[in-house]
């Protein structure tokens, strides 16, 4: 059930109540009976019946629509903005950028105060942390990573290549020729050869 606002102009600084019920919490009615109690008139109440996630939320939809910067949104506890902890974090989020308090009577966390602030300041960067985790995994699901399953630096000669280049300094070629032919440094040369050797 959701209880519409009267059609009177919200003045700055207006109450809105915000009620969901949920599995194992306090009754919806026992919610507006508390945010009542806690200064919201009845007709800025907003609720939602629902625990289903993959329904809309009316209710806190349009709380959001009504609500304006300077406006202060109360719930009983933090956990009633949402219904997983990303939804807590992006409601939080989103009433932060839009300048609407939001005070919750459990936790006391109020944040027009420097203390609620900051807690609340923390809950919209948890929002945004999540988004950019979000991102950087949806990014590597499109573009994987190159198979990485050997341990250290990639070798830079092929075995082929390595056995050439035995083979030309068996018969007297210098390094720096080697090397040349082969198209790497001396350095590079040195370390394949000494690898070869060492797996012999």
């Amino acid at each position: 059930m959701i209880m519409k606002p009267g059609t009177t102009t919200a003045s700055p600084g207006m109450l809105l109540g915000y009620a969901r019920a949920g599995a194992g919490r306090r009754s919806l009615e026992s919610q507006i009976d508390e945010l009542t109690d806690g200064g919201v008139e009845p007709n800025r109440i907003y609720s939602d019946n629902i625990a289903d996630l993959t329904t809309a939320r009316p209710g806190l939809s349009a709380l959001l629509d009504y609500a304006r910067a300077g406006d202060t949104t109360v719930v009983v506890g933090i956990d009633r903005l949402g219904r997983t902890i990303d939804e807590v974090f992006v409601t939080a989020r989103e009433l932060a950028r839009r300048h609407i308090g939001i005070r919750s009577l459990d936790e006391g966390v109020d944040s027009t105060e420097v203390a609620g602030g900051m807690i609340v300041g923390v809950l919209a960067s948890l929002a945004e942390l999540d988004d950019e985790n979000r991102s950087v995994r949806q990014s590597r699901a499109t573009h994987p990573r190159p198979d990485s399953t050997a341990v250290g630096r990639p070798r830079a000669l092929d075995d082929d290549q390595v056995a050439l280049a035995e083979r030309m300094r068996a018969r007297g070629d210098s390094v720096p020729t080697i090397a040349t032919r082969l198209g790497v440094s001396r350095a590079t040369l040195y370390r394949s050869l000494a690898e070869r050797r060492s797996v012999r």
